[in-house]
């Protein structure tokens, strides 16, 4: 039975896992870099596996009793290797950001200039964000988007001809567009940088077809798996022919700066939930999958809309939504999150394009459809949705965050006890909660 020894041994965590298990049923996940994975992806990490030290690569370990993780390790990095079309992958990266600095530690020096979209508009805080060290340890030159949102190639190409970083990042964590990975690699390519294509966000859309490849055009890929991927916590690095061309030992550097550079032993339990992720990728089903997830974001675009909620480029070709919230005025982010959180719409606020509020209180929120699609719904659910969303964000839109950090905490305060009391909002949960109960969420697993 699910969750039977939790039960015995601890009852307030069990407590707690329930409890998730109750939110998670109940409600509708749109963050879009969450999703469900499956039982099986969720057994494998909960199984035997977690017990093995491991540290090294299959066949060169510096522990015994590895034969059958040296297996568990090269079937995840072979299934890698064929469902993106890559020459060598490593499966050991315990989440994204350490794997992206294994990418600079791999191809850059300390002090080198490295180039990436900005965070304050849809980068990621690992691509040379100043509050991170990969904007500390190297000379970070950074990109950005349009006045309409779309990504700035001219502002780019500008930037890294003038610059001439080691390394160029493509690959956002707020961006509703085709990423464009020829774009800036043909750019980078003219001053003989490396291209790496993070693709935390995409990965699943990739390999289902819907969405552009990076492979052809980048010498490293580096993706999470638990997005739209659908497996457990981890990440993945892949050295493509490109990058191989460019430098024959390249696949080599990766691997050692992964271990014994940065990492211990890798999490054996994870790197199983990984192969069966890719498994289940290389599935027809899962290109279904993936298209509806686009289709969803699409639909979930047009409902919101229709309903006069401003999105950043007007709409998605991917898997999220970026609102923007700035005609209901600035930092309404943290309004519109803590609402939806209320109702049962798990969302997350975020900054949107030369955003004016403080990077804790943006004026956008981000909402996806991965884990949406995953539980079956489509195009009338996403529909329905947006009109919940939209009637959450008119009902906060009218509160103002204060500039003063006193009158700030006080202002969220009373938000926050308004909101509970709210009965519109209470009828909106219970939408929710309707919706929610017509798609079951693991079936069978004790809640």
């Amino acid at each position: 039975m699910w969750f039977e020894e939790i039960s015995k041994t601890d009852p307030e965590i069990f407590g707690f896992v329930k409890d998730e298990l109750a939110r998670q049923r109940d409600g509708l996940e749109m963050i879009p870099s969450e999703n469900f994975t499956s039982l099986a992806v969720m057994q494998a990490v909960g199984s035997v596996l977690t017990n093995k030290y491991s540290e090294g690569y299959p066949g060169k370990r510096y522990y015994g009793g590895n034969q059958v993780i040296d297996s568990v390790e090269r079937i995840a990095i072979e299934r890698a290797k064929k469902l993106f079309a890559v020459p060598h992958a490593n499966v050991q990266p315990y989440s994204g950001s350490p794997a992206n600095l294994a990418v600079y530690l791999a191809v850059c020096k300390p002090g080198d200039t490295i180039c990436g979209q900005s965070l304050a508009e849809g980068g990621h805080l690992t691509h040379g964000a100043k509050t991170s060290m990969s904007g500390q340890i190297f000379n970070s030159v950074q990109y950005g988007v349009r006045e309409d949102g779309y990504m700035d190639i001219e502002g780019a190409r500008k930037i890294i001809l003038e610059s001439r970083p080691k390394l160029v990042w493509v690959g956002s964590t707020a961006y509703a567009r085709e990423f464009p990975f020829r774009e800036i690699s043909e750019i980078a390519d003219e001053v003989g940088a490396y291209v790496a294509a993070d693709i935390s966000h995409v990965s699943g859309l990739v390999v289902g077809g819907a969405h552009p490849s990076p492979v052809p055009y980048a010498h490293i890929v580096m993706t999470t798996t638990h997005k739209t991927l659908r497996g457990p916590r981890g990440a993945m690095i892949m050295v493509t022919d490109k990058g191989i061309k460019k430098d024959p030992g390249l696949a080599e550097k990766i691997d050692k700066t992964v271990f014994p550079g940065l990492q211990g032993g890798p999490h054996d339990h994870v790197t199983a939930g990984i192969a069966i992720a890719l498994l289940e990728a290389s599935r027809p089903e899962f290109s279904k999958y993936a298209a509806q997830v686009v289709k969803n974001a699409k639909a979930l675009a047009k409902g919101l809309v229709s309903r006069n909620i401003t999105l950043v480029t007007g709409g998605t070709d991917n898997h999220m939504v970026l609102v923007d919230l700035t005609s209901f005025g600035k930092g309404k982010g943290v309004f519109a999150q803590e609402a939806l959180d209320l109702v049962g719409i798990t969302a997350n606020r975020n900054a949107v394009p030369r955003d004016q509020a403080p990077p804790f209180y943006p004026s956008g929120l981000r909402l996806g459809t991965p884990a949406l699609t995953t539980r079956g719904m489509k195009e009338p659910e996403m529909e329905q949705a947006a009109g919940m969303i939209a009637d959450v964000i008119e009902k906060v839109s009218a509160y103002e965050l204060p500039d003063d950090k006193d009158a700030r905490i006080a202002a969220l305060k009373r938000f926050r006890s308004d909101i509970k009391a709210d009965n519109d909002l209470k009828l909106i949960k219970s939408r929710v909660v309707e919706l929610a109960s017509k798609f079951p969420l693991y079936q069978g697993m004790q809640s």
